[in-house]
């Protein structure tokens, strides 16, 4: 079978790399790519955003599956492009159309669906500029600190929490006024703040059934201690250790259901994977977020965990046969710590050159903003190499991730050394 992955992260070599494994896997082609992930298939230098452009390389390589990394082709409507022409429309998509892509594209709209189908989450309300003074008289009925979401796609750096009310009224104002975050902002959703920890669960769904793969914690400030700017993702954890039985029952049972349900009762189609963003409060299972794609960097902890062929996984999933479909997991702990570019996640250079990668022993390194250039690996992005390890507890597999970081090299290296402080 021909496989197109559409995406150039780490989730995206991280998916490629497990996907070569399978015998069933025929040409691996990943679109655009970069340099880690030519080890696995065969780079295309498209944009998944130019639905044209995905079709010409689908029909020229006889392509009989395509797995979307990113949100952003999905909240544009990729599936629904595959369904509507004559020439693509029995080639399997995982990853949701597009109104089933609103749960990540609006926060508002994932805010109505949990409500709807009686799911935990935050109290909120929405405003836009019309309602602004409204806004800041729902700031005042709530207590510190303030969260404050743009409703669209922010490249995951759309959330503010902020201590002081005076802050967060100017900052809603920035955001609605001045489009901080863009148009994500032109619509900013407030909500009570809640107090827990965090953590993730993954589902893959058939649009009748559902398996649950295996759960993570990611980190996403840039600082040691969960201090500074949002990233992107500066390392993961899987599994989580706090979530015993007893809560993933809950989480199963209150949250993944009732979601799998009110997609079923209000008629939308889902095929792919849901990622719930959840907190713990008092050892009850909130949702912070739903995203419809593997998160980035927790594909890079959770598909290294799963030991079935990922190919045997998605042919179940296009078929509707995920019913019968048996995960077999790792039952090691995997950690990732990602290394990025100086001066990420604001203002940083590309093209520091990477040493070192050869000598990395144990450990598996999945690219993400790399680049190769007359044979060389450069850095092209913010994001750089996720470096990720097992072992019999998540502090054994950090050591030997730390241990390999300590090999490679390029100008103005960063990571965070206290992934899983907190645990």
């Amino acid at each position: 079978m021909n496989i197109l992955i559409l995406g150039s992260g780490g989730r995206e070599c991280t998916l490629a790399w497990k996907l070569a494994q399978s015998k069933k896997c025929g040409q691996l082609f990943i679109a655009p790519g970069n340099a880690g992930t030519v080890k696995y298939g065969k780079n295309l230098q498209l944009n998944p955003l130019d639905f044209d452009q995905v079709k010409q390389a689908v029909i020229n390589n006889n392509i009989q599956l395509v797995i979307v990394g990113p949100e952003d082709p999905l909240v544009r409507g990729i599936h629904d492009f595959f369904l509507e022409d004559k020439d693509l429309q029995n080639i399997p998509v995982i990853g949701p159309q597009k109104l089933a892509a609103q749960l990540e594209g609006s926060k508002e709209f994932a805010k109505e669906f949990m409500y709807r189908h009686q799911i935990p989450t935050a109290q909120y309300k929405s405003f836009t500029l019309g309602s602004l003074n409204e806004g800041f008289d729902f700031l005042e009925t709530l207590k510190a600190p303030y969260v404050l979401k743009a409703d669209g796609l922010a490249a995951g750096k759309g959330v503010l929490i902020l201590n002081d009310l005076e802050e967060a009224k100017r900052e809603l104002e920035e955001m609605l006024a001045q489009e901080k975050f863009g148009e994500a902002s032109s619509k900013v959703v407030i909500e009570e703040f809640l107090d827990g920890i965090e953590m993730s669960s993954f589902v893959l769904t058939d649009s009748e059934n559902y398996v649950i793969l295996p759960n993570a914690k990611d980190y996403k400030r840039i600082g040691e201690g969960d201090k500074g700017l949002n990233t992107g993702g500066m390392g993961a954890i899987s599994p989580v250790p706090f979530a015993d039985k007893e809560f993933l029952t809950k989480v199963e049972e209150r949250v993944i259901i009732p979601t799998i349900k009110g997609l079923k009762k209000d008629n939308i189609s889902y095929v792919g994977f849901i990622f719930i963003g959840l907190i713990r409060v008092n050892n009850e299972p909130f949702v912070i977020e739903y995203n419809v794609r593997m998160g980035d960097p927790e594909t890079e902890v959770v598909i290294p965990r799963i030991k079935s062929d990922l190919v045997e996984l998605f042919t179940a999933t296009a078929e509707k046969k995920l019913d019968s479909f048996v995960l077999d997991l790792d039952q090691r702990s995997a950690t990732t710590v990602m290394l990025v570019s100086g001066g990420y996640p604001e203002a940083y250079e590309k093209g520091m050159e990477i040493s070192g990668l050869e000598n990395i022993n144990d450990s598996l390194v999945f690219h993400a903003g790399t680049k190769l250039v007359d044979s060389k690996v450069l850095t092209s992005g913010g994001r750089v190499l996720a470096v990720t390890s097992f072992g019999e507890d998540f502090r054994q597999a950090l050591d030997q991730s730390y241990k390999n970081i300590e090999k490679i090299k390029f100008d103005k290296m960063n990571y965070r050394k206290d992934i899983g402080f907190d645990l």
